[in-house]
């Protein structure tokens, strides 16, 4: 293999969405910009944010000046451009794969924060934000649930079926709790008495400041017990 061939990942300056590209093209087969947007929202949306065919093309191009895929273009219908990954490329993500921090996934999750900032909302607006919800993780279960039906006869997508399956888990679980919660507004609605939770006031710092004393002296006992 080529000194180029084993330049480690850090070096290589590569975006996230560019080693998912990479990743995308690890098959061996030669995909269009086209073909790996098809393949992201089949199967990856349901885990990792879908780019846009615009940063798709742009993260293709970058790739190839850094020597990690190359390109032709297919001389049939629509004349497309078709990538590949190359000796370079398939070392890279290899490294990338095997020995590149797993970074924690980040939540951004606006309906529990809206969760979180009920006492703004107007009665019955937070009922209708978990609903439409509970409606959306819904769609996503029953769609990830088809695509586990369609990967079960590819022996080459097993990766890809557990990666399916646990996305139709994940968003069932987050219908479940979606539900669950519009269950529990009317409790957290009483805690409000007559008043409602328009007056609400926050603790004050030094209640927040003295909690997490708390919080410090449980951990240290946890550790030394």
């Amino acid at each position: 293999m080529t000194e180029s061939a084993e330049q480690a990942p850090r070096e290589l300056n590569v975006s996230p969405t560019g080693w998912a590209l990479l990743g995308m093209l690890s098959g061996g087969e030669e995909l269009s910009g086209y073909d790996i947007k098809k393949w992201i929202n089949w199967a990856i949306r349901f885990f990792y944010s879908s780019p846009a065919y615009s940063q798709i093309y742009s993260e293709l191009k970058r790739l190839e000046r850094l020597e990690l895929v190359s390109s032709r273009v297919d001389a049939g219908i629509r004349n497309r451009r078709m990538y590949k990954l190359t000796e370079k490329g398939m070392a890279a993500v290899t490294r990338w794969a095997n020995e590149e921090p797993v970074e924690p996934p980040t939540l951004k999750h606006n309906p529990l924060l809206r969760v979180m900032l009920g006492h703004l909302l107007q009665p019955g607006r937070l009922r209708e934000i978990l609903t439409e919800h509970a409606a959306y993780a819904e769609q996503l279960q029953r769609a990830a649930a088809t695509e586990v039906r369609w990967t079960a006869e590819q022996p080459s997508w097993s990766y890809a079926r557990l990666a399916l399956r646990w996305s139709e888990q994940y968003y069932a679980a987050e219908r479940d709790l979606a539900l669950q919660m519009i269950k529990e507004l009317d409790a957290v609605e009483e805690a409000f008495g007559e008043t409602g939770p328009e007056g609400v006031q926050f603790p004050m710092p030094e209640y927040w400041h003295e909690v997490e004393r708390r919080i410090a002296a449980e951990d240290s006992s946890d550790s030394t017990g």
